[in-house]
C-alpha cells in the first residue's frame, strides 16, 4: 500500500522569505526524522534549487528544538525511502546556501542534517550530539565523515565515542556551528545569517570539503589513542571501535568511499544483537517510569528532605538531594555522629572537586542548603523523609514512631532499606499510608537505580512522590513489590548462590569472575563482595538462618572468610589481597586453601568447568529468579527486571538485561539448561511457573512488556 504525499511531507513545510526559503519542520513533538520528514526536506531542496528567486535556504524546527534524532516509531521497522544519507547528500548538493538554525536539540540524525547544511548558527540552549553509540550505532548518514572533516578527528571521536550533548558555545569553539545568536528568536537569527551570506554572494560551503583532517600525523595519532583507549573502556563493544574505523576512513579515503565505508559499518552495527540489546535498554528506561500510580495521581510536593543517618548511604542520598537543588536536613543520634555525616558529604564533594567534576564554589552552593540536628524536631516541615539507618527492624521501627511524631500530615516517610517488610515498618505508625520504600544503591549520588518499593496500604499520592523525586535526582525508578531484597537484592542472592555453588564444585572464584567480567558485567561477583563489604551479606545470611531450608545447599565459603575479619577491600583481604591500599586485588592462595576444606568437608569432588558453562549457570539461575519475580507480580513486567540490573548490578547494557537476553538465546534453550541443572540439584534448580508456560505457548518474555 502507498501513501499520499501530502500527509507525508505535511511535517515539512517551506515558504519564501525575502529572497529565503525557510524550510521549517513540524513534526511533534521534537520534530523526530521519519519517512515524511525526509521527503519533505528533499522535496524544499529540490524547490530553492528550481525557483530563480530563492537566494538561501533556511532550515529551522518549530516548537522546542530542531530535530531530536530518528523517530523511534521507526525502529525495528522496514526502511521507507529516502534514505537519511539521501537527505543529507541533497542538502549537500544544494546550489544555493543553506544554512541550518538551530535551538532545542540537534542530536544523531538532526545533526547530521546540520553538518550537511552549508553554514550552521545556534542559539543558547541548543544542544548538539551524535550518541547514537548509546544504541549501539554510528552516525550512517554522513557524520563520522563530515564530522571528522568539520572538527577534526580528535573532537569528532570525542563526540561521538561519548555521546555526550554539547551546548552552543561549546558547538562554536569545536567548529560545528558558524556562530551563536545574540537571541533566542532562532528563524530571526537565522534569517539575519541568511542574508548577510545573500549580501556577500557566498557560495555554498560544503563540508565534505571542510579541512579538519589536514594535519594527517595529528589525526593519525587522535585516531591511534581513540582506538586504544576504545579497546580498553568498549571491550566486547562493536560501535565504538566502528566509529574509530570510519574516522580513520574519513581520513584515508575520498569523501564518497568514506560515506560508503560509514554505510556498510552502520548496517553492521544495525544487524548487531548489541544493537537491539541496547535499543530494548533506551526503551526500557523510558517504560520502567511508568506505573498505575503515575497515571493516576499526582505527585505530593517536594522541596525539603529530611536524611535520617548519616553513614555512606544517609550521605550519598543527602548529596544526591543536594545536587538535585533542594533542601536537606540530616539527623544523628549526637553532635559527633551527626560531624561524621557532615564530613562523608563533603568528602564526597572534594572527591568530586579532585577529579575536576566540580568547583569549590558548587559544593559550597550545595552545602548552604544542607542544615543537620540531633532531633527529629527539626524534620517537622520536611515534605519527604528518608531513613537511612543499620539495617535492623528495630531500629528501623524506633526511627518511624519518631517520624511518626513529628512530621507534618502528608509527609512522605521513606525507609532506604535493602531487604526488611516495609508493610511491616508501615504497620508500626499511625499512617501507614504515607510509607514507602525508596531504596537507593551505593554510592546513592552516582548510582542511577533507585527501587521505589509499593507497600500494601500506600497511598497513589505517596507512589507518585517516590517516582517524581527520583526524576529531580535524574535517577531511574524501577516499582517493586514488598520481599526479601525486591527484585534486584532478591535476584543477587540467587545468581550469586549459583556462584557459590560453582566455586564449591570446582571452579576457582578467579575464573568465576574472568568469565562474568567477559561476558560483559565490569565486575566479578567475588570482586563485588570485596568492594561492598563481605560483613554485608554475612549479616543477611545469619538473619535469614532461621529461616532457610535445612535441605538447600549452603556454601561456607564466604563465611570462612568473614570469620577471619576478612571483608574485603575494607579489611586489605577478602576473596582477594588488596595490598598497600590497592582497588584491585591479587588471588589469594589461602582463599583457594579454604575453598579446598570447604570442598573436603562438603564431601564435594571437584570438577572443571569452562567459562561458557559458568555463564550458563550464572545467567540461568538470574534469568529463573527473575521470571519468579514477574510471575509474583513483584515486578509488573520482565524489562523493570532488566532495568534494574542494568542500572543497579551492572548487567552489560548491550545486552539489554537478562530477560532480554534470555529472550535473544531463546526461553526454550534456558529452560532445558535449567532441568539439566536441576539433576544435581533439584531444590535450587526448580523452573519458574512463567518460564515454563511461556515455553508451553511459544512466547517469550517480550510479549508481557506492556507499551504505550
Amino acid at each position: 500500500m502507498t501513501l499520499s504525499s501530502a500527509p507525508e511531507t505535511a511535517a515539512v513545510q517551506h515558504e519564501l522569505r525575502g529572497g529565503v526559503l525557510v524550510v521549517t519542520i513540524d513534526h511533534a513533538p521534537v520534530n523526530a526524522i521519519n519517512a515524511g520528514v525526509r521527503r519533505g526536506l528533499i522535496d524544499a531542496i529540490d524547490a530553492a534549487d528550481a525557483n530563480a528567486s530563492a537566494r538561501a535556504v533556511l532550515i529551522v524546527g518549530a516548537g522546542r528544538g530542531f530535530i531530536a534524532g530518528a523517530d523511534i516509531r521507526e525502529f525495528g521497522k522496514p526502511p521507507v525511502p529516502p534514505s537519511l544519507p539521501d537527505v543529507c547528500n541533497r542538502i549537500e548538493a544544494c546550489g544555493k546556501p543553506v544554512i541550518a538554525a538551530i535551538h532545542g536539540a540537534a542530536l544523531g540524525g538532526g545533526l547530521e542534517i546540520a553538518l550537511a547544511s552549508h553554514y550552521r548558527i545556534a542559539v543558547e540552549g541548543a544542544k548538539l550530539g551524535l550518541p547514537e553509540v548509546l544504541l549501539g550505532l554510528l552516525p550512517g548518514a554522513g557524520g563520522t565523515q563530515r564530522s571528522a572533516r568539520l572538527i577534526g578527528a580528535q573532537a569528532a571521536l570525542s563526540l561521538m565515542l561519548s555521546g555526550r550533548h554539547v551546548g552552543a558555545q561549546e558547538a562554536l569553539r569545536l567548529g560545528l556551528v558558524d556562530r551563536v545568536g545574540q537571541s533566542d528568536d532562532v528563524v530571526a537569527e537565522g534569517l539575519a545569517f541568511a542574508h548577510e551570506l545573500i549580501a556577500t554572494q557566498a557560495a555554498p560551503r560544503r563540508t565534505k570539503n571542510a579541512r579538519g583532517l589536514a594535519d594527517k600525523d595529528a589525526s593519525t595519532a587522535a585516531i591511534a589513542a581513540a582506538r586504544a583507549e576504545t579497546q580498553k573502556k568498549s571491550r566486547g563493544l562493536l560501535s565504538p571501535l566502528k566509529i574509530v574505523d570510519c574516522v580513520e576512513a574519513a581520513l584515508n579515503l575520498p569523501f564518497d568511499e568514506g560515506l560508503r565505508f560509514e554505510r556498510e559499518r552502520f548496517l553492521e552495527c544495525r544487524e548487531s544483537p548489541q544493537r537491539a540489546g541496547l535499543v530494548h535498554a533506551f526503551f526500557a528506561e523510558r517504560e520502567v517510569q511508568k506505573s498505575p500510580e503515575t497515571r493516576d495521581a499526582k505527585p505530593r510536593e517536594i522541596r525539603s528532605v529530611g536524611v535520617v543517618g548519616g553513614g555512606t548511604m544517609g550521605a550519598g542520598i543527602a548529596v544526591a538531594l543536594l545536587d538535585a537543588g533542594l533542601a536537606v536536613t540530616m539527623i544523628e543520634r549526637d553532635d559527633a555522629s551527626l560531624e561524621r555525616g557532615r564530613a562523608h558529604i563533603e568528602n564526597v564533594y572534594d572527591a568530586l572537586i579532585g577529579k575536576g567534576r566540580i568547583t569549590q564554589e558548587a559544593k559550597a552552593r550545595a552545602l548552604q542548603r544542607f542544615d543537620g540536628a540531633t532531633r527529629y524536631d527539626a524534620l517537622a516541615d520536611a515534605d519527604v523523609v528518608i531513613e537511612a539507618v543499620f539495617e535492623d527492624m528495630a531500629v528501623k521501627k524506633a526511627v518511624f514512631a519518631e517520624l511518626d511524631r513529628v512530621c507534618k500530615p502528608g509527609a512522605v516517610l521513606a525507609t532506604n532499606t535493602s531487604y526488611l517488610d516495609i508493610d511491616e515498618i508501615a504497620a508500626s505508625i499511625s499512617r501507614p499510608q504515607d510509607v514507602l520504600g525508596l531504596h537507593f544503591f551505593s554510592p546513592a549520588n552516582i548510582m542511577k537505580l533507585l527501587e521505589v518499593v509499593v507497600p500494601a496500604r500506600v497511598a497513589a499520592d505517596v507512589v507518585a512522590t517516590g517516582f517524581e523525586l527520583a526524576k529531580k535526582l535524574k535517577k531511574v525508578a524501577v516499582r517493586a513489590g514488598v520481599c526479601d531484597g525486591f527484585i534486584g537484592n532478591r535476584m543477587l542472592a540467587v545468581y550469586r548462590a549459583a556462584a557459590d555453588h560453582l566455586m564449591e564444585d570446582g571452579a576457582s572464584p578467579y575464573q568465576i569472575d574472568q568469565a562474568v567480567r567477559d561476558f560483559g558485567f565490569p565486575m566479578g561477583p567475588y570482586q563485588v563482595i570485596d568492594l561492598a563489604g563481605g560483613d554485608i551479606g554475612w549479616a543477611a545470611r545469619k538473619r535469614r538462618a532461621a529461616t532457610r531450608d535445612p535441605n538447600a545447599r549452603y556454601v561456607r565459603v564466604g563465611d570462612e572468610l568473614c570469620e577471619r575479619g576478612w571483608f574485603g577491600q575494607k579489611t586489605g583481604r577478602g576473596f582477594y589481597r588488596y595490598e598497600d591500599g590497592a582497588r584491585i586485588g591479587k588471588p589469594d592462595a589461602e582463599v583457594e586453601a579454604i575453598i579446598d576444606a570447604e570442598r573436603a568437608r562438603a564431601g564435594v569432588t571437584p570438577r572443571t568447568f569452562s567459562d561458557d558453562e559458568i555463564v550458563r549457570r550464572y545467567m540461568a539461575a538470574m534469568i529463573n529468579e527473575g521470571a519468579n519475580i514477574v510471575h509474583e507480580g513483584v515486578a509488573q513486567r520482565p524489562l523493570d527486571v532488566d532495568a534494574t540490573l542494568m542500572h543497579g548490578f551492572g548487567f552489560p547494557r548491550h545486552r539489554g538485561g537478562p530477560m532480554h537476553y534470555a529472550d535473544t538465546i531463546g526461553l526454550a534453550n534456558v529452560l532445558a539448561d535449567i532441568r539439566a541443572f536441576a539433576k544435581e540439584d533439584p531444590l535450587f534448580w526448580r523452573a519458574s511457573p512463567l518460564i515454563v508456560d511461556l515455553v508451553e505457548r511459544g512466547k517469550n518474555f517480550a510479549s508481557l512488556n506492556r507499551t504505550s
